[in-house]
């Protein structure tokens, strides 16, 4: 990982340069803004209402426990879709400047050095390999953006469709009709399908379940899928001879027959996040479409941005303040300026958000400082 210096650009990542789609860094921004703090700040806005106003929203602030789906099971596939749109945009910029063997080599630096974070961010190497976690977050994206940039470097676009009907239809063909080993079953039970029993038998380390994985071995093939799908939205994006306009109509128009197929699908294959199955990469590749979409128009066609500060702030630093908040514990530096008696004259509800709040405004405080000083670290 190096930190790049970005003085040689005319123009921080902010500032609309020809060509560049700034809405794609704020898309990025908005989902890490989840993740490193907004979701415990919004989730404290919702404990001052009523018990009604939290039975509706705070639900939709946590993992479904298995089959299901809510908002927080967006945003991890909404980040791998952001990952392949972002792949067309710097790929054919290496590809144009210095030729496609740069490109691998780009492609395959980037993935060993995100899966090396990866295992640095589950702790390390500072136990034994068999309490390792090899396979996490990172590592899923490390692995995704290597075949799915490898494909979109060697296929043309029929190919790449081929490539991921194939991964989504091979995922839900063995799930659905192979049964498994040990129980002789078809199955989509927690720790007893396809998924589950590829990680007991093949899956070494710590597994994030026990004995099997959400960021498993398996389940990694439909996710390289949620990154093609980004991919094509990229091209889409990336195309001169579509209007800015039409691009928005697309998008939303796809995300939205993507969502309706994926709970079709999901009523026989069902939408589990944990597994990744095919109709819950459908289902999330259609909500972020959509998404796309509303961003793309109201940041580069209506060029409504001064909203978006915050958001491009985390967007173009992403990896780095979600490393930073791994090391660095940022609610408890929260505490450290709300805590105590302010958290005792304030009460439970109301000392809990000014906790989030606090630890969101240092994440933003960091984030914003590299902004300023236009330090931007690139893998």
């Amino acid at each position: 990982m190096q930190s790049k210096q970005v003085s040689e650009a005319k123009q921080p990542p902010s500032v609309p340069s020809e060509g560049r789609i700034v809405s794609i860094d704020v898309l990025r921004g908005f989902d890490m803004f989840w993740i490193v703090g907004g979701t415990g700040f919004i989730a404290g806005i919702v404990k001052l209402f009523g018990q009604n106003v939290q039975d509706a929203i705070l639900p939709q602030f946590d993992h479904t426990a298995w089959a299901g789906f809510t908002f927080y099971d967006l945003i991890f596939p909404l980040f791998l879709f952001v990952v392949g749109m972002t792949t067309v945009f710097s790929l054919e910029k290496i590809i144009a400047r210095e030729g496609k063997k740069a490109a691998y080599i780009r492609i395959l630096r980037r993935s060993a050095l995100l899966f090396l974070l990866g295992v640095i961010y589950y702790g390390g190497f500072k136990n034994e390999w068999e309490n390792i976690r090899w396979l996490g977050v990172l590592q899923r994206i490390a692995l995704c953006y290597m075949f799915a940039s490898l494909l979109f470097l060697n296929l043309r676009l029929k190919g790449l469709i081929i490539a991921c009907v194939a991964l989504l239809a091979g995922y839900w063909a063995l799930l659905s009709f192979v049964p498994v080993p040990d129980s002789g079953t078809v199955t989509f039970e927690s720790g007893k399908n396809w998924a589950c029993y590829i990680d007991m038998q093949y899956l070494g380390g710590r597994k994030h379940n026990g004995t099997w994985d959400p960021e498993g071995l398996l389940s990694t093939f439909p996710a390289i899928a949620t990154c093609l799908l980004g991919i094509f939205a990229g091209m889409v994006i990336k195309a001169k001879t579509i209007l800015p306009t039409k691009k928005v109509v697309y998008f939303i128009g796809a995300g939205i027959i993507g969502v309706i197929l994926g709970y079709l699908w999901g009523l026989q294959f069902p939408i589990i996040k944990k597994i990744w199955t095919s109709s819950y990469v459908l289902l999330t590749a259609g909500y972020s479409s959509i998404l796309v979409g509303i961003f793309y128009y109201i940041v580069d066609v209506l060029k409504f941005q001064i909203w978006t500060k915050p958001f491009i702030w985390i967007g173009t630093n992403a990896i780095t303040i979600y490393m930073a908040r791994n090391i660095l514990d940022f609610n408890k530096l929260g505490i450290r300026f709300v805590g105590g008696d302010i958290q005792t004259l304030t009460g439970p509800d109301l000392g809990y958000l000014l906790k989030t709040t606090a630890s969101l405004g240092l994440t933003l405080l960091l984030v914003w400082f590299l902004h300023r000083k236009k330090i931007f670290l690139r893998l």
